[in-house]
């Protein structure tokens, strides 16, 4: 398989681990308030959410390992960084209502053209 797909993959498993633990720290985010670190650790730990959330992103570190296997870790990483940064943004938008400014999604695309052209150079 290509390396961008298995980077997409890898991208795409830790968007969907970030929005599910999203969802469970907040259905516990009282627990914290009311009675304090410990309490609300295990109330994590215990979350078919949370676990969820891992069990996904446990998934994205097996396809990464494909992709390390593959290719140079600095325009691996790199690539990733940059489609994490861009579709986590849109996610967020999407799903939670979160808004950039027009001065951050500029960071954002300064980000993925610095990594074009890191990979545009690497070969």
């Amino acid at each position: 398989m290509p390396t961008i797909l298995l980077i997409i993959a890898v991208t795409f498993c830790t968007i969907c681990s970030q929005l599910i633990l999203k969802s469970g720290v907040g259905s516990i985010v009282q627990v914290l308030r009311q009675e304090g670190i410990v309490a609300f650790l295990w109330a994590a730990a215990t979350s078919p959410q949370v676990i969820g959330a891992l069990a996904v992103q446990g998934t994205g570190y097996v396809i990464w390992l494909f992709v390390l296997a593959q290719s140079r870790l600095s325009t691996a990483f790199a690539t990733a960084g940059s489609f994490f940064y861009l579709a986590m943004a849109a996610a967020s938008w999407f799903f939670y209502g979160e808004r950039l400014t027009p001065l951050q999604w500029f960071g954002l695309v300064l980000i993925s053209v610095g990594v074009l052209v890191l990979n545009l150079t690497a070969k």
